[in-house]
C-alpha cells in the first residue's frame, strides 16, 4: 500500500468531525505500525526471551540495564 493510499485508509476510518490532532495522530500510529512490520520482515527485531530477560534485570533485579 502506498502512503497515499495508507493516508486514504486512515481518513475513510475518521468521523467526518475528528480534529486535524486526530488525523496526524492516526497517520502517525499507522506509519510507525507500517515501520515496525518492515523492521520486523527485515529481521532488525529483538527476540522476546531477550527483552524479557533485559526487563526482569532492570525492573525486578534492579539493576541498571
Amino acid at each position: 500500500m502506498t502512503a497515499k493510499e495508507t493516508a486514504r485508509a486512515v481518513l475513510d476510518r475518521l468521523p467526518e468531525d475528528c480534529s486535524l490532532d486526530d488525523v496526524l495522530y492516526h497517520l502517525y500510529v499507522a506509519q510507525t505500525v507500517q515501520q515496525g512490520r518492515a523492521d520486523a520482515d527485515a529481521g532488525l527485531t529483538i527476540p522476546h526471551d531477550q527483552v524479557e530477560a533485559e526487563l526482569r534485570r532492570k525492573w525486578l533485579l534492579g539493576g541498571d540495564a
